[in-house]
This record gives C-alpha cells, structure tokens and sequence, in this order.
C-alpha cells in the first residue's frame, strides 16, 4: 500500500514539473497562434475596372451597383462611345469612380499601326472627355493587354505624354464571349489570383455585357466578406503592366 501511495505522489509531482517547465517555457504566441506574417497583414486591395464603356444599359446599371454597395471603380472608356452619351461619363466622374483611356477607335489594325497612331488615338480620347468634364485623364489600359505591343520605345513616348499603363493580373471572359453565365463569371472573377494582396479585375461594360451586370453584386460581396478594399485607380496608383515587348 505504501509503495503505491508512494508511487502515485512521484507521478504527481512528475507531472506537476512538466507542467510548469511547458507553462513557462513555450512562445507566448502558442497560445495566439502563429503571429501573422508580413504578407497577411498587408492591405488587400481591389482594383475594379470596366473596359469598352460608356453603353447606355449595361454601364448605368453597373453604376447603380456600385452606388448601391458604395464602391468605387474605374472606368476605361472608348472615345468613339463618348457621344450621346456624355451623361454616363458624368455620372461615372460625380459618384467619385475614375476615367481612364482605352483609345478612340478600338479597332486594333489603326491603333497598332504605330506608336503615334497609338498616342494620337489616346490624345484624342482626351480630348473627348475634357469636352465633358474639363478633365484630362492620364490612365490608360491596351484594347487587350499590352503584351506584344509595348516596347521600351513606346513606354518612354507614353511617360513623357505623363501617361501610366494598367494591364489586369485577373479577368473574366465576358469581352470575348458575351454569352457567358454569370455565375461561370464569378468563377473567373473570385478565382486565384497571382497577387492576392493588390488586384487590378478586368471586367467589361459595353452594351453586351448584361451577364456581367448580373454577377458584380456577388462579385463585390465575395471581396468584401474577404476585408479587400475597393480603390479607383488614380495617376498615384503604381503601373501595373505585361513584359515589354525585346
């Protein structure tokens, strides 16, 4: 009987030690959990962006959504669309969302001529917007990237006209298939991203893209329950593009 009373006070005693050596011994986060890494902590930012606009339909409706979920955005606009239509991009500039170039004409064969067909064409989008709004814009995105179209030459003549190049690290398909569902939409668009800390989403507004105006509201959501902020892009914003074109 002694040598079990005996035994059991050293396997007391035993394990009292091994809990006050743990208690006193291990990280504090241990309790806390891992302390959060750099990358964790960094803001996560969004960069909505709608190309091919103004429409009449499609881009007054997203702007309602926008409103709706007081979310800013930014706007590349097509200068040829800007006619009849000068009350959109007032309402785009009024509710606080940016205006960016995406050339006059959009048709590839003319802006990719050469670089001064490409700046003329940017220049002239200008000046289609400072008609409407007294504004210049110096934000400018490639009708479909600017992989295989910027070259160091290019980028040089484009900084000294102080303009500033945003390409996309996530898209969805809706400005090449406009009959896309809106939920395969918001699969492409709430999908992994390169970047997950700063993301520039392309999206589209021209008159076609009613699919896409069906899924912003869930699209919008999605990066919200995730604690991403929604920031228009501004000239303060840094460039965002593809590799230069040897």
């Amino acid at each position: 009987m002694k040598t079990t009373n005996k035994t059991v006070l050293m396997s007391v005693l035993f394990l009292s030690i091994i809990f006050i050596l743990f208690n006193y011994t291990i990280p504090i986060n241990f309790y806390n959990n891992v302390k959060a890494s750099p990358s964790s902590m960094e803001e996560k930012i969004i960069y909505l962006t709608f190309d091919d606009g103004p429409s009449t339909n499609v881009t007054n409706k997203m702007l309602d959504i926008l409103k709706q979920q007081n979310v800013k955005a930014t706007f590349f606009v097509v200068g040829y669309k800007i006619n009849g239509r000068e009350d959109i991009l007032k309402r785009m500039y009024n509710e606080g969302h940016s205006i960016g170039l995406h050339t006059y004409t959009h048709e590839y064969k003319k802006i990719y001529a050469s670089d001064k067909d490409f700046i003329n064409e940017m220049n002239e989008t200008s000046m289609e917007i400072k008609k409407v709004l007294n504004i210049e814009p110096k934000i400018i995105r490639f009708p479909s990237g600017s992989k295989k179209h910027l070259t160091k030459n290019l980028l040089e003549k484009l900084h000294a006209e102080n303009y500033k190049i945003y390409d996309w690290n996530l898209c969805t398909s809706d400005g090449i298939n406009y009959h896309i569902k809106p939920n395969k939409l918001y699969r492409e668009a709430t999908q992994k991203c390169i970047n997950p800390n700063k993301i520039f989403l392309l999206m589209h507004c021209d008159a076609n893209n009613k699919s896409t105006c069906n899924c912003l509201d869930s699209v919008i959501l999605y990066y919200k329950n995730l604690g991403y902020h929604f920031k228009p892009i501004t000239p303060d914003t840094p460039e965002y593009y593809f590799r230069i074109k040897n």
